[in-house]
C-alpha cells in the first residue's frame, strides 16, 4: 500500500497508528518515562530543531527533578542526532538531568554545565557517530526515544521533519519509546530516504549515491515490535529555528563567495550552469550566501548538506535550486508555515537521509561538495577554530563541518572578521584549539575579503590571510608578528615565536580586547 496514501487514510480517522500491537501500547507521557531509570544511557531523535520528542522529555525533566528533591541522584546519558530543540536540552539541564551528552550541544545552560566540568561532553564527527554507537564506545543504549509521523499497518514506522540518527537509535536501543506526531503533514510521507546498507569493517560496500537526487533506501524505518514498550501520541509543530536577516558584514562575506565562484567558472573549475552541490551551515553567513545565489546567473542549483533553512526553501521554489539532500529541516515559524502549506510540492525537491549518509565521507568526495561553514577565528597558516572561545570553552561543537571540509572538492570557512564590538579578531597569530588543520582549508573568506590558500606554502598564506581576511585594526600587529617570527634565526618551514604565538588571547584575557 502506498505510504501517503495510507497516512491519509489513518488522519481522517485522527490515528496515526495502523498497527493493533503498537495501539496496545499507548501511554502517557509520564508513563512512558518510568521505563528511563537513573543512569540509563538514552538516545533521542532530533537534529537542530526538528523531530526532538514533544512529550517524552519534559516528563523526564520533571520526573529527574522530582527525584532530585526527594534526595536520588538521578541522570541520563543523552545522545542524540546534533543539537536538538533548545527548551528539551534546557530543560534537562537545569535538573543536572545530564551526565554525559554526545555529539552536539547549542543550549546556553548545558554549555555552562559542560564548561564547568559538571556534564561530561564528547565533541565528536557527526558522521562517526553511527559507528562508535555500534562499536560501544559509549557503552549500552538502554533506550531510545523516537518521534514519528506515524506507523503503518505493517509496523514501519514514518519519519517526521529530521532523521538525523532515528535508524540508528531504534537498531540498537533495547527499548524504545515512540512519539507519534499528528501534526507533522501526512503529505511528508515519501520525502524520506533511509538507507539500510551500511555496515561495520570488513563488510562494507561502497555507498551507490551517485547524484544528488539518488534515492537509494525505503520511506520508512524498521522497528522490532518487541523493543517498543510505550508510544505516546502528540500534536505539537516543531519548535522553530531562529533566523537573523542578513546584515551588511554578512551580506559582504556573501559577495566575496559569490564573485569567488565566478573566478572558478572562468578557470573552468567548476561547471557554468549549476556549480556544485553545496553545503552550507546555519546562521545568516550562510542566508547570505543563498539569496545572492538567487540573484545570480546559476539555475538548476543542488544542495547536499545536513539541514535545508527558509533560505533553500526559497531557492527551491523560485527553481534556482533544482533538489536539496539533507537530514533535517531547520526552519523559523514562517519556513514551517511555508514547507508545511506547500508540502506537495517541496516532496519532490527535497530528501532526507540518515546523517551517516548526508556527512558521509565517501559521498561527499564522490560528488564534489562546496563546503562552506562557519568559524570562530583562523590562524595565520590556515588552522581554524571552530569550537572553543579562548582554546578552552566550548561553544557548539564541530557538528559535520569536518566531514565535509576534509573531503569536499572546495573548503571554505566563514565568519566576521571581529567579534565583541571589535575587541576580538577573528585572525590570529595562531588559533589556541584546531578542529580543521591548514591542510583542510583551502578558502578563509570575511567580510575584508577571500584569501584562496591553494597552492601556498605556509609563509605566502601568512600573508595572504593577513591581507585579504584580517580587519584593518589588527593587521599591523600581524604583519609585526610574522615579521619578528621569520626574523629568528632557523625560523622554520613554519615561522612561529612560541612565546607570543597566543598572546592576542592572552591580551583579551588580561585587557577585554586583543588589540594592542
Amino acid at each position: 500500500m502506498n505510504v501517503h496514501h495510507l497516512l491519509s487514510d489513518v488522519a481522517s480517522e485522527s490515528n496515526r497508528i495502523h498497527h493493533s500491537a503498537f495501539r496496545n501500547k499507548i501511554v502517557s507521557a509520564e508513563e512512558a518515562v518510568q521505563h528511563i531509570h537513573a543512569g540509563d544511557t538514552v538516545a533521542i531523535s532530533g537534529f537542530a530543531s526538528a523531530g526532538t520528542p514533544k512529550a517524552v522529555t519534559p516528563a523526564l525533566a520533571d520526573r529527574i527533578r522530582r527525584s532530585r528533591a526527594s534526595g536520588a541522584d538521578f541522570a541520563v546519558n543523552l545522545l542524540t542526532g546534533a543539537s536538538v530543540a533548545s527548551d528539551t536540552e534546557r530543560m534537562l539541564a537545569e535538573v543536572d538531568g545530564i551526565s554525559l551528552r554526545m555529539p552536539y550541544q547549542a543550549e546556553p545552560t548545558a554549555r555552562r554545565s559542560i564548561n564547568a566540568g559538571s556534564m561530561d561532553y564528547v565533541d565528536i564527527h557527526l558522521s562517526h557517530v553511527a559507528q562508535q554507537v555500534w562499536e560501544g564506545y559509549y557503552g549500552h543504549v538502554d533506550i531510545a526515544v523516537v518521534e514519528v509521523s506515524g506507523i503503518t499497518e505493517t509496523g514501519e514506522l514514518i519519519p517526521s521533519a529530521s532523521i538525523g540518527n532515528n535508524k540508528t537509535w531504534l537498531d540498537v536501543a533495547e527499548k524504545i519509546i515512540l512519539e507519534v506526531n499528528s501534526w507533522v503533514p501526512t503529505a511528508m510521507a515519501g520525502i524520506h530516504d533511509v538507507y539500510y546498507g551500511t555496515a561495520l569493517p570488513p563488510h562494507r560496500k561502497p555507498i551507490m549515491l551517485t547524484a544528488v537526487e539518488d534515492r537509494i533506501g525505503q520511506t520508512t524505518f524498521r522497528v522490532d515490535p518487541d523493543k517498543v514498550v510505550a508510544v505516546v501520541e502528540t500534536n505539537a509543530r516543531d519548535s522553530a529555528s531562529g533566523l537573523t536577516p542578513p546584515d551588511a558584514v554578512s551580506q559582504a562575506i556573501a559577495s566575496h563567495v559569490l564573485d569567488f565562484f565566478e573566478h572558478e567558472v572562468s578557470r573552468g573549475r567548476l561547471p557554468a550552469d549549476s556549480l556544485l552541490p553545496l553545503q552550507s551551515g546555519i546562521g545568516n553567513v550562510a542566508n547570505a550566501v543563498l539569496q545572492g545565489l538567487d540573484a545570480g546567473p546559476h539555475k538548476g542549483l543542488t544542495c547536499y548538506s545536513e539541514v535545508i533553512q527558509d533560505g533553500m526553501l526559497h531557492l527551491i521554489k523560485h527553481g534556482t535550486v533544482r533538489f536539496a539532500s539533507a537530514t533535517s529541516l531547520a526552519l523559523s515559524e514562517a519556513g514551517i508555515d511555508e514547507l508545511v502549506s506547500n508540502i506537495d510540492f517541496y516532496r519532490e525537491h527535497i530528501v532526507l537521509r540518515p546523517q551517516e549518509i548526508s556527512n558521509h565521507p565517501e559521498v561527499v568526495r564522490r560528488l564534489g561538495i562546496i563546503a562552506m561553514n562557519g568559524m570562530l577565528e583562523a590562524d595565520i597558516y590556515g588552522n581554524v577554530n571552530s569550537t572553543h572561545v579562548m582554546g578552552t570553552k566550548i561553544m557548539n561543537g564541530i557538528g559535520g563541518s569536518g566531514d565535509f571540509a576534509r573531503n569536499g572538492y572546495l573548503s571554505m570557512f566563514l565568519s566576521p572578521s571581529t567579534a565583541k564590538g571589535g575587541s576580538i579578531s577573528s585572525i590570529v597569530p595562531m588559533v589556541p584549539h584546531v578542529d580543521h588543520t591548514e591542510h583542510d582549508t583551502q578558502v578563509l573568506v570575511t567580510e575584508q575579503g577571500l584569501a584562496d590558500l591553494r597552492g601556498l606554502s605556509p609563509r605566502r598564506r601568512s600573508r595572504v590571510v593577513i591581507d585579504k581576511c584580517a580587519h584593518p585594526d589588527y593587521r599591523d600587529a600581524l604583519h609585526d608578528y610574522v615579521a619578528r617570527a621569520e626574523s629568528v634565526a632557523d625560523a622554520g618551514h613554519t615561522p612561529h615565536l612560541l612565546g607570543d604565538a597566543l598572546s592576542f588571547h592572552q591580551r583579551f584575557l588580561d585587557t577585554g580586547s586583543m588589540r594592542l
